[in-house]
């Protein structure tokens, strides 16, 4: 960003100062305010408020106008005058400001407040004219009259509707009787930016129509709040209404039960603060209303009121009592990909608790605007949860889905599909959405925002517009850049119906065809030249015509003429002074044929003329022809004919003589050849002179469009029949692109194992579809019985399908035939399914029978039909049936409407019936059940829809309603399903997917997501739980983007750690990844945290319950140092005591802790917590969630603040193998020396520092800090933490670092180090009680250090730098998040956090410091909830970050806060100052740069500097939440660290960041060489697999992999091919394995071989075939070119496949055939030897070892890992080191069949590798590391054992040199790469390593 842009600020009440909203548009200049006077002298005399009618002097007409029926009258409610408007004409009886139209207001303020009350059973309509900053005068309107929005470039409608409390309305659209007094209160600028994406200017107009009561109209620049009273209202940040605006209210009665508030946009409405291109409709990439809004009914019945699609205003009915539950309302669909609802605390919960204590008494009226309508409503008596009366955000991330890709293609019409003028990519509808799909590599975008099917599309030769029509009366059209996919413009047709658009080369021209409403054809002609710079479409001329026009084309040379044709007429248009023209083609005899299509060529004698360009016209009746446009005639004409073989049907040859033409419809040209497509389905290349085809295809169906690339070389080609492919002419190969479906699909069923889909439509076919490939595999058509219903057998590659005539069938997808078939029901088969372990099948049909098979075994049979069970004449659904995630119960509804059932599953036992046939008062009818799902087994829920638009949540044992979700859709939703983890609930809503929170109690409703164009029918999670499908029209395949792993504790379990995703939205291929910052600072443990080991924890308390610390009450006083030593807090449970069986293990010893929390200081909001979710996380905007223990409900609670400013140390190893006590070997004297680091520490905060002006620069890595010389990389490595270092510190001399650790499994405290700079030498050593230092500082002059502990320490220490001593103590009463020592006065230090500023003054008294304490409160007009960061500025300001992304000044001699802006929309968790600039870091990744150099000024001149302002200079978006950054001081250079792991150079002047130091974001797996040595690769726990350069250790490639952890990973040999076609092959933890190419850095194939997690893969020697091993034991032989599993070894079943090791052997000396010699090694302690050629597909076992294990181990029942390899320089020797009963290396010879020699080792080994060109073999340790010789005796060199621990390196790649001697050898000298890593075992394979180097894998130590 290189324009300035300024922040506004303006003063707080009370002489505080605070910022306008948002950061406003770039350049914004005041308006004008129709004078002559500068923006801030209009804004003067306008603040605070304007009393519009009382300034221009309403009474005496004289600066304003009245019409009609207009009096004065005094209103008794109000005990005032008003004015009363009525009339029965509303445009003849108004009043308007000012008196005439060319006048103006010049009214800046951007809140409109309008004071009215409507007249009882009229409309009334209010005009506003508003004027934009580019002086366009904007109408908005609004009024109960319109029925729906409508928005033009100068126009926007708003319907106002009001509805009575009733169930039935007096009169539709008017107001009620007892309509009530209404302050309508609109965000002028909002509504522009929003809905017209347009700059707020100023108020011009006024106009208010009959029938209303108006007492007055205000503006303003604040926005008031008009009821404000209780204790409930002190800590909000609003500012109560003026009392000259205020409503009367009587004593003892609210505010809100007399007068309605409307609040329009509302706040929650997350809008640009600048506009982002001038358009008509507000970008895909902006979110715009809060969608549906919980809204409570006070009705008789506790069922909610049925609602219109309309939002409304509800008013009190007289016989309306009791209490109702809350009602989401709909919205309207918009433009846009996917819309979020937000609830704020005053609208209540989405879900809420049935239960007795939790109702409590909500008195006011809580009023949204949500999209385009206007709505206001009121609250009763309603029930909520205890957790919910705070506020509470939606989800993380929002958006949570995004679309990833659709199955289909066309939808209103087959005939639009277009090459890019580059031929690289397919642009084509798929009903509502247009795809464009690259045909290399079958990617797809998507262009979102049409709510009806798209019927016609062109697009610009330059690729630069697009523009679309859609179908449905009256047709709205877009224009989009192409290249970005933002919607540019977008208007209304003057057209009814667009039937085809056509685009000049240039763009500037788009001309369209339709029909008009009386059904005339008509031909329009737009500009669009200016749209691309901010201009709008502009109607060059308008043409009806009365001959028909099928097809239509604007030429190639001549942008002013065109061509048309249709029946009986082919016409040349030209567009001439504002007229279209056109004239006819003598056609001759042929004047009476259907023309289809048209096509333009030039002229072949290159003729510059236009009208030298010849056109060619096709025909239905098979003729074509040649016109020339310039004489307008006919040049040739020919005709396509059939010519039948003798014995054949099909056409042999096609000829152009007489005889019956087959019909075509569509034709091309290129300069070479004519594509034809025709109706018998073939696709013909003829040349130009049509002498013989050229090429043909056939199609299964009518070949509806043909398009010839620009490059000529590939002819598109789209059926009716729903396919698009195209013809590749040099290959003459055809490819398709996509099928579809030509009716909606009806249901949908996922295969686990392999990926697949299958959908069931009305166009009578089941398809299989790759979910990987999105392509079809199989189709299976019956003509006569239609199906119904579809699902997979859960373990056998079958699939069952019910049909309409009561037949279900099975189907083999291997043989692809019918298998069974029984006929049982005599209805249409309504639903259909299995359990998860594939036992039962259970199916229903419309008469209400109940079927129960076996399918124990492939010829399945009944077992039971019950008659009378389903309720009858139900229409079939995916959810019609539900079984458990367990299998054991069945459910459905029935036997009537009004009733489920639950069944046992496999005893057909009623186990419980529920009715829930209430009355609906909406209807009048008694609600009914529509869809039935299961949650997970350890919830036991049971979910229901039903008719009145409700999901109820059952217990499924009892029946007892647990919650319920109302108004989820005005329609009733046909399918629904809960996520595995219980954490998203999908429902299939209308046209709509919505996905609701299901974990969070207190839901602010649902995320909403549009793109189908018809009601969408069945919506589902993929097996892996990380997709989302939905069908209807089409089949979509959406992202999550957040984890939903199964492992996560569910709702109503103690909540453990909240789970949050470690990065964006990631691909599979190289891409910027971003990541959310740790919100908690969790107690480090023992145990290995989840996979991602993102601020991931074991929780303290092992009672299983809350627990409430034994140090309640806020407190802050000096404690006693000696107490220092001792550890605090309850004892965490050991890696031991927990359980080490992998993640999932993990993850269920959390469930079972409990959580011991911090005491909630007075005035905090309880709801801290978010339950159910399994990890930390960062909630973007979140600022309180709720959450409360289920076990002891009546206890009090405690919370936990989330925080920016927050560590979490990654893994700690505290494996039983570690050694205590070991340390490191001298630097000197070593057998590895460290060679270099790359990685950084993201998991850090302030863990980096740089000095300009000495050259110093240092970060943590770990438990290392590394100092590295920025000139030549050189580093330097500080070891000695025990545990991951937190933050640094350096003195401001630059002579001493300290950095600072957590406390590990050796020590009980954190540890502090103190290092000389110049020497590299740890100078002291600090234990500190604290468990981790959050922030560290020194006192300006370098004679103090501080510390502040985390949020379970609370403590802040001062030590001495003399000594190093203790001299003060201190126990916080709340977690601080800051700290820092005042730079101008080293006796001043200032420690942010929740909500308050503390300054603390330092007093001596000789040797001792005491601390005098003063506290500041946080403005409430400032709104921030916490204070994250701080720095110090000129004197005396200093700022502070808060978590809502507002930087505050305060002036730190008065003690106050004067200045306040909006500085990002996420968290600041860096701030830095130096002369006049400022940085700002923040959660989202933005790195901004603020000219503050006028807040000084500001803070002398108090409430009177409003026309100063901030500036922000520049502007940068880096890869993760900003945790350290420094600066020069200028500003201009510095480098940032983020939580990606990255570090960048940064340079404002240039305006440039370069990636400095990269590392993995998680642990890394595993590494790999390349056959020449010149790179090495890496996988890890981030799902990406990254490639290196050794000799630079620079990343070269990244190929990342969304929300999956990569395990393994293989190099291909050298044989396998050129070095350019080097491989990857990488297996995952969902059982995929992908082949990446590292020369074209794509992925080349996804495979998935395995149902689990891979656990190691390894390529065959001569590459061609790809090995890979799972957890559950099984080994599976692929091929990597083509994706297929052609051998699946199962030897090893049961027990995890440790390692496999591939060498290139004859076997014929072992008595075998083959050319590979490998084994697989288990973790049962067995090694199976193989011989194998897979050319020939022969595979024999050669030989099979078993170890024995001892009874009793020291690792209790943790067993390392089984390694084994072949020795390299021995080919009949094999390495093994496992669980034996001795700690050793056994050395066995298969020729021999015996142990030849064992090698002692010190631990049980960890990993294994061996060098190829030397004897050498490596050994790792989880704690330890020693390479011994490979001789049978001992090493002649003495052999060190230095600890690292893998923990703290888990994302570093470590560089090693190396000096091993061994017998024999006394110098060997060698150098090697290698990787530092996790304490998870593995082994290195053979054919993966680089020659002369071996691997020592996932321990402390790697050695390469």
């Amino acid at each position: 960003m290189t324009a300035e842009v300024m922040a506004e600020v303006a003063p707080l009440p009370g002489s505080r100062c605070q910022a306008s909203r948002g950061v406003l548009c770039a350049g914004r200049a005041e308006a004008k305010a129709g004078s002559s006077s500068g923006g801030a002298m209009a804004r003067a005399w306008q603040h605070p408020f304007l009393n519009v009618f009382r300034h221009f002097r309403v009474d005496e007409w004289k600066r304003s106008a009245k019409q009609g029926d207009v009096a004065v009258v005094t209103d008794k409610t109000l005990k005032c005058a008003v004015y009363r408007i009525r009339g029965s004409v509303s445009a003849a009886n108004y009043i308007q400001l000012p008196k005439s139209s060319t006048q103006s207001l010049g009214l800046t303020g951007r809140y409109l407040y309008v004071l009215f009350r409507p007249l009882p059973s009229k409309h009334f309509v209010i005009h506003l004219d508003v004027s934009t900053k580019d002086n366009q005068v904007i109408r908005v309107s609004f009024s109960n009259l319109f029925k729906e929005f409508k928005s033009t470039a100068t126009w926007l409608q708003f319907p106002f509707v009001l509805e009575a409390r009733t169930p039935r309305r007096d009169v539709v659209g008017s107001a009620p009787p007892g309509a009530r007094w209404t302050c309508l209160q609109l965000d002028l600028q909002d509504v522009l930016l929003v809905y017209l994406n347009r700059c707020y200017g100023h108020l011009k107009g006024v106009r208010l129509c009959a029938s209303l009561l108006v007492r007055n109209l205000y503006t303003s620049d604040l926005c008031f709040e008009p009821a404000i009273s209780g204790a409930q209202w002190a800590k909000l940040p609003v500012t109560p209404m003026p009392r000259e605006m205020t409503f009367p209210v009587p004593k003892g009665e609210s505010w809100h039960d007399r007068y309605i508030h409307i609040r329009f946009p509302r706040d929650s409405l997350k809008v640009p603060s600048k506009p982002i291109e001038k358009s008509c409709s507000p970008p895909e990439t902006v979110l715009l209303g809060p969608g549906p809004q919980p809204f409570p009914c006070p009705v008789a019945s506790s069922k909610p009121v049925g609602f219109s699609v309309s939002p409304v205003v509800q008013m009190p009915s007289p016989t309306a009592s009791g209490r109702a539950p809350l009602a989401p309302r709909p919205f309207l669909e918009v433009s846009l990909s996917q819309e979020r609802s937000d609830a704020s605390n005053a609208d209540g919960p989405g879900f809420h608790s049935l239960e007795p204590w939790a109702q409590v008494e909500a008195s006011e009226v809580h009023t949204a605007a949500a999209d385009t309508h206007v709505l206001t409503h009121e609250s009763a008596e309603v029930p909520v949860a205890l957790e919910d009366t705070g506020s509470c955000e939606g989800f993380l991330p929002d958006p949570v889905l995004r679309l990833k890709g659709i199955i289909g293609f066309g939808g209103h019409s087959t005939r639009q599909a277009l090459w890019t003028p580059d031929g690289a990519a397919v642009v084509y509808p798929c009903h509502a959405v247009i795809v464009v799909l690259l045909v290399d590599t079958g990617e797809q975008r998507f262009f979102l925002g049409h709510t009806d099917k798209v019927s016609a599309l062109a697009l610009d030769g330059s690729s630069s517009l697009l523009a679309s029509a859609q179908a449905r009366a009256p047709s709205v059209m877009r224009l989009w850049d192409f290249q970005t996919g933002r919607c540019l413009c977008l208007f209304q047709s003057p057209m009814h119906v667009v039937c085809s658009l056509s685009f000049s080369d240039s763009g500037a021209l788009l001309c369209g065809v339709g029909k008009d409403h009386h059904g005339r054809t008509m031909v329009v002609a737009w500009g669009t030249g200016q749209v691309g710079l901010g201009g709008e479409v502009v109607v060059l001329a308008k043409a009806h015509t009365d001959f028909d026009i099928q097809a239509f084309r604007v030429t190639f040379l001549d942008e002013t003429r065109m061509a048309s044709c249709g029946q009986g007429s082919v016409r040349l248009w030209r567009l001439r002074g504002g007229a279209l023209r056109s004239c006819p083609v003598d056609l001759g005899e042929h004047h009476a044929l259907q023309f289809t299509d048209l096509a333009f060529k030039q002229a072949q004698d290159g003729c510059p003329e236009p009208s030298a360009a010849m056109l060619f016209v096709c025909s239905r009746s098979g003729h074509i022809l040649e016109i020339d446009c310039q004489r307008m005639v006919v040049r040739h004409a020919r005709r396509l004919l059939p010519t039948q073989t003798p014995g054949g049907p099909h056409p042999q040859k096609q000829t152009f003589s007489l005889g019956p033409g087959i019909a075509i419809s569509s034709l091309s040209v290129s300069p070479a050849v004519c594509a034809v497509g025709s109706e018998d389905g073939f696709l013909r290349l003829w040349p130009l002179d049509f002498s013989s085809v050229l090429l043909e295809a056939e199609h299964e169906g009518p070949v509806s469009s043909v398009r010839v690339s620009p490059d000529g070389l590939r002819v598109l080609s789209a059926t009716s029949s729903g396919h698009l492919g195209f013809l590749d002419t040099l290959s003459r190969v055809y490819h398709m692109l996509a099928r579809s479906h030509t009716a909606p699909v009806l249901a949908l069923a996922m295969e686990q194992r392999r990926g697949q889909l299958a959908t069931v439509s009305q166009d009578r076919t089941v398809r299989i579809w790759d979910l990987a490939t999105l392509q079809q595999l199989y189709d299976f058509t019956s003509s006569e019985d239609a199906p119904c219903t579809v699902t997979f057998h859960p373990t056998r590659p079958t699939f069952f399908c019910g049909f309409s005539s009561g037949a279900v069938r099975s189907f083999s997808l291997e043989a692809a035939e019918v298998l069974v078939e029984h006929t049982c029901h005599r209805g249409a088969v309504t639903g259909l399914i299995a359990t998860p372990d594939g036992r039962l099948l259970f199916s229903s049909c419309s008469q209400g029978s109940l079927a129960q098979y076996s399918c124990a075994d492939p010829q399945w049979h009944v077992l039971r039909v019950a008659a009378d069970m389903v309720c009858p004449d139900a229409p079939a659904s995916p959810c019609a049936l539900a079984v458990s995630r367990d299998g054991r119960l069945l459910a459905f509804v029935g036997h009537s409407r009004c009733t489920v059932t639950v069944m046992g599953s496999a005893s057909l036992d009623e186990l419980l019936r529920v009715d829930i046939g209430t009355l609906d008062l909406a209807s009048g009818r008694l609600d009914s059940a529509m869809a039935v799902c299961f949650g997970p087994a350890a919830l036991g829920h049971l979910l229901v829809s039903t008719s009145s638009n409700r999901v109820v949540v059952l217990d499924a044992a009892s029946g007892r309603v647990i919650r319920e979700l109302p108004g989820v859709h005005p329609e009733p939703c046909p399918s629904l399903t809960l996520s595995e983890d219980a954490r998203f609930l999908l429902i299939a809503a209308g046209r709509t997917v919505k996905v609701w929170d299901y974990a969070t109690q207190a839901s602010p409703g649902p995320q909403v997501y549009i793109g189908h164009s018809e009601p969408v029918q069945a919506v589902a999670f993929s097996p892996d739980q990380q997709q989302v499908v939905s069908a209807g029209d089409a089949v979509f395949l959406w992202d999550i983007l957040a984890t939903t792993e199964s492992d996560q504790s569910f709702p109503g379990a103690p909540p453990a750690c909240e789970a949050g995703p470690g990065t964006g939205p990631l691909e599979d291929a190289a891409s910027r990844a971003s990541e959310l910052p740790r919100q908690q600072v969790p107690k480090p443990s023992r145990a290995s945290p989840p996979r991602l080991g993102v601020c991931a924890r074991p929780l303290e308390g092992g009672d299983g319950t809350f627990s409430t610390s034994d140090e309640e009450g806020p407190c802050e006083e000096s404690c006693d140092p000696e107490g220092l030593g001792q550890a605090s807090g309850p004892p965490v449970p050991t890696e031991e005591e927990a359980g080490r069986a992998g993640d999932g293990a993990w993850a269920a010893a959390v469930g079972s802790w409990g959580l011991a929390l911090p005491p909630r200081p007075p005035g905090q909001p309880r709801e801290q917590w978010r339950a159910g979710q399994g990890r930390w996380c960062r909630c973007r905007g979140l600022r309180a969630v709720g959450a409360r223990d289920t076990r002891n409900s009546g206890a009090p609670r405690t919370t936990y603040l989330a925080s920016y400013k927050s560590f979490t140390p990654a893994r700690v190893s505290c494996s039983p193998h570690s050694a205590k006590g070991t340390s490191l070997p001298p630097a000197s004297g070593g057998w590895l020396r460290l060679k270099a680091v790359v990685g950084y520490g993201g998991n850090g905060r302030a863990n980096m520092v740089w000095r300009p002006d000495t050259g110093f620069f240092a970060y943590t890595c770990g438990r290392l800090v590394v100092v590295e010389d920025l000139h030549s990389g050189a580093q330097q490595h500080w070891p000695g933490h025990p545990a991951e270092i937190s933050t640094l510190a350096l003195s401001h001399s630059a002579q001493v670092l300290a950095s600072a650790s957590g406390h590990s499994s050796t020590t009980a405290h954190c540890q502090i180090r103190v290092w000389d700079v110049s020497g590299g030498l740890c100078q002291h050593l600090i234990s500190h009680r604290s468990t981790t230092v959050l922030a560290l500082a020194f006192s300006p002059d370098d004679r103090l250090l501080v510390t502040l502990g985390d949020h379970d320490g609370r403590t802040l220490a001062l030590w001495g730098t003399a000594t190093y001593d203790l001299v003060s103590y201190t126990c916080l009463p709340e977690p601080v998040h800051g700290v820092a020592f005042n730079p101008w006065d080293a006796g001043e230090l200032t420690c942010v956090g929740q909500g308050t500023v503390t300054f603390r003054l330092l007093q001596r008294r000789g040797a001792d410091i005491s601390l005098q304490v003063h506290r500041e409160p946080v403005p409430e007009a400032v709104g921030a909830g916490e204070l994250t960061s701080l720095c110090y500025g000129a004197p005396p300001l200093l700022y502070c970050g808060t978590s809502s992304g507002q930087v505050c000044v305060w002036d730190t001699r008065a003690g106050r806060c004067f200045l306040s802006w909006e500085a990002d929309d996420g968290g600041i968790g860096l701030l830095l100052f130096s002369g006049s600039r400022l940085v700002s870091g923040s959660s989202t990744g933005r790195l901004r740069l603020w000219a503050v150099g006028a807040v000084s000024e500001l803070r002398c001149k108090g409430s009177g500097a409003r026309s100063s302002s901030v500036f922000m200079e520049h502007e940068l978006l880096l890869d993760g939440a900003v945790v350290s950054a420094s600066f020069d001081d200028s500003m201009d250079t510095g480098i940032v660290g983020t939580t990606a792991g990255t570090l960048w150079f940064v340079s404002w002047a240039e305006f440039t960041s370069t990636r400095l130091i990269s590392g993995h974001r998680s642990k890394v797996n595993e590494v790999v060489f390349s056959p020449g040595e010149s790179h090495g690769a890496t996988c890890s726990e981030d799902g990406s697999v990254r490639v290196w350069a050794l000799a630079s250790m620079e990343l070269v490639i990244q190929f990342q992999v969304l929300n999956q952890s990569c395990l393994c990973l293989a190099w291909s040999p050298p044989c396998c091919g050129r070095r350019e076609q080097q491989r990857l092959a990488a297996g995952y933890g969902d059982g995929s394995l992908r082949i990446f190419s590292v020369s074209r850095t794509a992925m080349e194939l996804k495979m998935h071989p395995h149902p689990v997690a891979l656990t190691t893969v390894v390529f065959s020697s001569d590459g061609q075939t790809v090995l890979s091993g799972d957890k559950d034991g099984l080994v599976a032989v692929s091929h990597p070119r083509t994706g297929t599993t052609f051998r699946v070894l199962s030897d090893h079943q049961g027990a995890p496949i440790s390692t496999i090791c591939v060498t290139c052997r004859e076997c014929e000396d072992l008595g075998v055939e083959g050319t590979d010699l490998w084994l697989a090694a288990s973790g049962d302690q067995r090694v199976s030897v193989w011989a194998s050629d897979w050319l020939r597909n022969r595979c024999e076992l050669v030989d099979w070892l078993s170890f024995p294990m001892p009874a009793t181990m020291e690792t209790q029942g943790h067993l390392p890992p089984s390694l084994a390899a072949f020795c390299p320089w021995d080919g009949a020797l094999l390495m093994y080191v496992g669980p034996g009963v001795y700690k050793e290396v056994i050395i066995y010879n298969f020729c021999q069949k015996q142990v030849v020699e064992k090698i002692p080792l010190p631990f049980f080994a960890m990993s294994l590798s061996l060098s190829p060109g030397t004897h050498l073999l490596a050994v790792g340790f989880a704690g330890l590391h020693r390479p011994p010789g490979c001789s049978s005796q001992p090493p002649a060199t003495r052999s060190w054992c230095g600890r690292f621990s893998a923990a703290e390196m888990q994302q570093g790649l470590w560089c090693w040199a190396s000096r091993l001697v061994t017998p024999g050898t006394w110098a060997q000298a060698w150098q090697r790469s290698q990787v530092v890593n996790g304490p998870h075992a593995g082994t290195g394979q053979d054919s993966c390593k680089s020659p002369g180097a071996s691997c020592c894998k996932f321990g402390d130590l790697k050695i390469l």
